[in-house]
């Protein structure tokens, strides 16, 4: 029986590839044959790597550009492919077509006069095309994603409160803006502080008391709720107000927000709102004087302090530019 073992022993080794002459004392090794399962052949072993060698070295060199190197398209194109290669965006500003003045040259800076507040009315004149109004104007050329947030959050609305809720969150808010500018005009209009305070709903006394610290740096209001238009690019819309604010005349736009916006562009297309309101108060014949100086307000329900962003003369110069490229793509629909 020893001597079967032995021979069985005997050839395991050889079908290992290994001289029989090389192991004479098997009686050394043990009678479990250690080689009893043949090791596999890995399929790598027939990779011809004298053809990879210089791509394998290629890419653990590149230490210092990640983009790929130009070697592997011409060592071997078919292993990846053809290298698509994105074209780098476009680094041109784009500017109007027609730059036109946000200052009117014909109009110099009046002095102020008390008096009544001007506050000029919409008149539609059938016999002219009819003009479109700023906010329309904005809407239907916001770019895409600011319609992807607005349209996600619209969603998200209505999950939680349903068509008809969000129908009634949607009027609440409208009617809660209404009823804050209608405030802020009484305060302006009254010639004489009133000993009685106006009874005004919850919400709106918040944005008042949210405001509150700005009320008292604005001065010599001109106009409030007026309507103004650009008989030139052909629009109109609605001042909120046209006061000092600080020493400089301004238009300003009340706006109401349920999130903190502190900084400028938290506000979206609020100062080209304002930026097209000023150009066109500055072309229409109604006003006396021009402005070149824009403010938005931004009033919290909850009577935290509001933000005010002030446009000077310099910082409203590009929202102008943008305004009228909006002004072009509108008119391109």
């Amino acid at each position: 029986m020893h001597v079967v073992k032995l021979m069985l022993h005997c050839n395991c080794v050889r079908s290992m590839g290994f001289p029989s002459r090389q192991f004479s004392r098997v009686e050394n090794f043990s009678s479990s044959c250690q080689w009893r399962t043949c090791k596999k052949v890995s399929e790598y072993s027939t990779v011809d790597t004298e053809r990879y060698s210089s791509l394998v070295r290629e890419v653990v060199s590149s230490k210092i550009s990640s983009k790929t190197p130009e070697s592997i398209e011409d060592v071997d194109c078919q292993l990846y492919g053809p290298v698509i290669r994105s074209r780098p965006p476009s680094q041109e500003r784009r500017v109007p077509k027609n730059l036109h003045p946000l200052l009117n040259q014909a109009k110099g800076h009046s002095e102020y006069v008390p008096g009544p507040l001007a506050r000029v009315t919409l008149q539609k004149d059938s016999n002219k095309p009819s003009m479109s109004s700023v906010t329309r104007i904005l809407q239907k050329t916001m770019p895409p994603e600011q319609a992807f947030y607005l349209e996600r959050w619209k969603r998200r609305m209505i999950a939680q409160l349903g068509e008809e809720g969000f129908k009634e969150y949607s009027l609440g808010i409208f009617k809660q803006g209404k009823l804050f500018h209608a405030a802020i005009e009484e305060t302006f209009i009254q010639e004489t502080p009133s000993k009685k305070e106006a009874e005004w709903p919850e919400g709106v006394t918040g944005y008042l008391e949210s405001v509150s610290h700005v009320l008292n740096d604005i001065t010599e209001v001109r106009a409030i709720e007026s309507a103004v238009h650009h008989s030139t690019l052909q629009y109109l819309g609605i001042v909120d107000c046209v006061a000092h604010y600080r020493g400089s005349l301004c238009v300003i736009d009340w706006k109401t927000s349920e999130k903190p916006k502190p900084f400028l562009h938290n506000t979206y297309d609020n100062p080209l709102q304002v930026a097209a309101y000023i150009g066109a108060l500055n072309s229409d014949e109604n006003y006396s004087y021009q402005v070149e100086n824009g403010l938005i307000v931004v009033a919290y329900k909850d009577g935290s302090p509001a933000h005010a962003h002030l446009l000077n003369s310099e910082k409203i110069m590009p929202f102008w530019e943008k305004w009228l490229l909006r002004l072009e793509d509108y008119a391109e629909k």
